[in-house]
């Protein structure tokens, strides 16, 4: 009975939790389909009128299109930094390999806000102008940990046996990688692509010390918040983000477990 009880207040304070964390972006949608440019209730009449002045705004369509560039580029650089990271891990033995993969994860544990400040400061004393080019070192820096951690596990579930099968008939280090080892991985792969991209786009800390000129599409909603009547149309913006975000989250977990079942391996949970 003790248990139960137990079990009873932890399933309400999980719900509680979710409610606390996720009722400000269900608010999204239902102020960005409300025709009232107050956020505020009562509601007045349902609108798309938010939605299409999105087509209007050119400085809009400039700063998604930085994102989406800074974006790509990040997933991928912090995927192959996460590969190789990976399988140093997973594969090898050498000195210090435990205070070395610490020094990498710790991006994740350090405030934002420092590792910002700090990349600002280094940047301006190597004589680096602010630009895209910064963000993508800054994003790249935090996404690597990430893509670290959900290819670590793919990289150490592998058969090493399937390596040396194929390296006793006569194939090479690089054509074990390439013909055994990376279609194992590829799924953890596509989900660290996924989960770098989706945190690039949504990082807004980092980007608004080192974008410069180049404003990313946080930075450019942080800026249209000082106007009150734009707001209807952030809401709009900030609910089409929130479905891309959780579809691509969606794909990147879908991928994770996929090959996690194409190894053999028993489902754990989830990375997500």
């Amino acid at each position: 009975m003790s248990a139960l009880f137990r079990g009873g207040w932890l399933r309400l304070y999980a719900a509680l939790y979710l409610v606390f964390l996720y009722l400000p972006i269900l608010l999204l949608p239902i102020f960005a389909f409300n025709s009232s440019t107050v956020i505020a209730f009562p509601l007045s009449n349902f609108t798309t009128e938010w939605f299409a002045q999105l087509v209007e705004v050119e400085a809009l369509h400039a700063a998604v299109l930085t994102s989406v560039r800074i974006a790509m580029i990040t997933a991928a650089v912090s995927t192959l930094l996460g590969i190789c990271a990976a399988r140093a891990a997973a594969r090898y033995r050498f000195p210090g390999k435990g205070g070395i993969m610490g020094l990498i994860m710790l991006p994740l544990v350090l405030p934002e806000i420092i590792v910002a400040v700090s990349l600002l400061v280094v940047f301006l004393q190597l004589g680096l102008q602010l630009s895209s080019l910064t963000v993508i070192l800054g994003h790249v820096l935090i996404c690597t940990p990430f893509s670290i951690a959900i290819l670590n596990s793919a990289f150490q579930s592998l058969d090493v046996s399937l390596e040396e099968a194929a390296i006793d008939l006569g194939e090479n280090s690089w054509g074990v990688f390439r013909l055994i080892v990376l279609p194992l991985v590829m799924p953890g792969i596509i989900s660290s692509l996924l989960i770098a991209f989706t945190i690039s786009m949504d990082e807004f800390i980092i980007a608004f010390f080192l974008s410069g000129s180049d404003a990313t599409l946080p930075v450019y909603l942080w800026g249209q918040l000082r106007f009150p009547q734009r707001l209807p149309v952030v809401m709009a913006l900030g609910t089409i983000l929130v479905s891309l975000s959780i579809l691509l989250l969606i794909l990147a977990e879908w991928a994770r477990r996929r090959g996690v079942r194409k190894r053999g391996g028993a489902e754990t949970g989830g990375f997500l």
